[in-house]
């Protein structure tokens, strides 16, 4: 019976948790793997604590009705770094705030579960595009796994499909629509919405936050391929080295312009290794109908491999939401319970 403790309890959290209590018995039977939660450490929704093990069902019928758990039985004070130690737990979720300057406080998460003998698995862009190197020498050190699918692509595969399903591929080339939010505004504009019309539209469903700088003007695309070079083609480039244009300066006379080519404009995420170079970029791209990710519209995203035994290898799926994303956790605990269990 694996230990989980969770640092940060949003959205993706409460997914990964509510995934757990509604398929408890599906996943006992199908991988022989159970779990309990034993920490969750959020100190403005509420920290808990019971290294026996919490009842998830009721945790989270609680959190839907008071919106925290401040109130609850095995309620604690303690901090977030005392809890990580005290969890008792075998593996710690961090699913904290992305922040791409320093990657705190999710790095210093990590590294204290890391060096506790505790396996990770994470969400958080942040210490991946900080610290990744570091963190992955910590693990290994202490003979346990660092792993983060959800931060490309959230539930859709990735990295493991990268890692796992291509194994023995050599990867020169990965061209991805990464940013859901920018591919559901360019679907717009399409369709003949202005620039502000689409972003508006985008913040209203949740797609884009009240502050859309980060996906408008290319940080998360840009975030997302600085990791597949640095964890796909084992190069350590800083998000300084990713060449990085959004799609703030696309009007709607350009999208009507490729259109009469035969095109569509879709904002790329790009990787490509030439020899010992590797290199990332993020720009609009003009695509031919003919291209797979050319037809990839609203909030999806894809992800087109070049392999030198299976040619080009699309993924398409969605790239953000509670369930997904929190399927992204999951994904990574089965994957420890199968080699560590």
């Amino acid at each position: 019976m694996w230990k989980i403790g969770v640092v940060g309890f949003g959205n993706v959290s409460q997914g990964l948790l509510r995934i757990l209590d509604k398929k408890a018995q599906t996943l006992k039977e199908r991988y022989g793997f159970g779990c309990t939660v034993t920490a969750i450490a959020d100190p403005v929704k509420g920290s808990v604590l019971n290294t026996s093990g919490l009842d998830i069902g009721g945790l989270l019928a609680e959190f839907d009705h008071k919106g925290d758990l401040k109130a609850h039985p095995h309620a604690t004070d303690m901090g977030t770094i005392d809890i990580i130690r005290q969890s008792e737990a075998d593996i710690v979720v961090e699913a904290t705030i992305t922040n791409l300057k320093t990657g705190e406080p999710g790095v210093t998460h990590i590294r204290t579960a890391l060096e506790a003998g505790k396996h990770v698995v994470s969400t958080n862009k942040g210490p991946v595009s900080t610290s990744l190197p570091d963190l992955l020498e910590v693990a290994r050190n202490h003979g346990v796994e660092y792993l983060f699918e959800g931060v490309v692509l959230s539930g859709t595969p990735a990295i493991n499909l990268a890692r796992d399903a291509l194994a023995g591929c050599d990867i020169s080339r990965v061209l991805g629509i990464v940013n859901g939010t920018t591919n559901y505004i360019l679907t717009r504009m399409e369709e003949g919405m202005a620039y502000e019309e689409a972003l508006a539209k985008a913040q209203e469903l949740g797609y884009a936050e009240a502050d859309p700088t980060g996906d408008v003007e290319g940080w998360d695309a840009a975030v997302k391929a600085q990791v597949l070079a640095n964890v796909l083609m084992g190069k350590a480039l800083r998000i300084e080295d990713v060449d990085k244009r959004g799609i703030t300066g696309i009007t709607s006379e350009n999208i009507q312009a490729a259109k009469s080519r035969g095109n569509r404009i879709k904002l790329i995420a790009e990787v490509a290794s030439t020899g010992s170079k590797v290199s990332a970029k993020v720009a609009p791209m003009e695509l031919p109908l003919s291209h797979p990710l050319a037809n990839i519209m609203d909030a999806v995203n894809a992800l087109t491999f070049t392999t030198d035994h299976l040619g080009d290898v699309t993924i398409i799926g969605p790239g953000a939401g509670r369930v997904e994303t929190g399927q992204a956790l999951l994904t990574d605990i089965l994957s420890i319970h199968r080699k560590r269990g």
